[in-house]
């Protein structure tokens, strides 16, 4: 359902484009995990996805569980809440892992948090929690590295700046770009299997960002 409802809205935000570096979108039991750069991305990457047949279980801070109208859609869509520095941590890794094992793809945000940075350029992927190496350990699933650019046009800044973003989206039309690069299978260390996410993530998000003629490298 939400994803159904990003391919709807986003492309009344901007123009969306994708590439990959393989023919086919990774089959079933596979881990993508996404840079995180702006509020709205995640419906980006979920609109994205979809266009390649792929409507992931999502894991997400549990906080979004206790927002109207997106609680009870996320709760039907059999996403996973993270409850970060709990006792009840240990349960989306074992709901994720149960998800990949029953063939769903798993959509993870490995940074934790938004970049600090105000303005709406591109910005480097974030260091890596070590969560999603965990889980691609424990389920023995592939990774796949998203890169998304350009959601930052849309919303990026303080609440005043990302609410006027949002309502002139539609007429402003930003780029908007996501990448998928090629499946790999992470180290059995996990700061060694952390480092390496990392950098695949960040090699397919400088894809994305170059076909929106941005430079990732000062922009890093």
């Amino acid at each position: 359902m939400i994803s159904r409802i990003a391919a709807v809205v986003v492309p009344s935000l901007g123009h969306l484009t994708t590439t990959s570096d393989e023919e086919s979108f990774p089959g079933s039991g596979s881990i993508v995990v996404a840079n995180h750069t702006s509020l709205v991305d995640p419906g980006i990457v979920l609109a994205a996805l979809l266009r390649h047949g792929v409507e992931p279980v999502v894991l997400a801070t549990a906080g979004l569980w206790r927002i109207p109208v997106l609680g009870p859609l996320l709760v039907r869509g059999g996403h996973v809440p993270v409850h970060r520095g709990s006792v009840r941590a240990a349960e989306s890794l074992g709901e994720a892992v149960a998800a990949l094992r029953d063939g769903r793809h798993v959509l993870i945000y490995a940074e934790g948090r938004l970049p600090l940075r105000k303005d709406s350029a591109e910005s480097a992927p974030e260091r890596f929690r070590s969560g999603l190496a965990r889980l691609a350990l424990a389920a023995d699933a592939p990774v796949v590295p998203l890169g998304q650019a350009g959601a930052r046009r849309v919303v990026s800044g303080g609440a005043a700046k990302q609410i006027a973003g949002l309502l002139t989206a539609p007429v402003r039309r930003p780029r908007l770009h996501v990448h998928f690069g090629s499946p790999v299978r992470l180290p059995g260390d996990i700061p060694t299997a952390t480092a390496a996410a990392h950098r695949a993530v960040t090699a397919a998000w400088r894809t994305a960002a170059a076909h929106l003629g941005e430079t990732p490298a000062l922009a890093a």
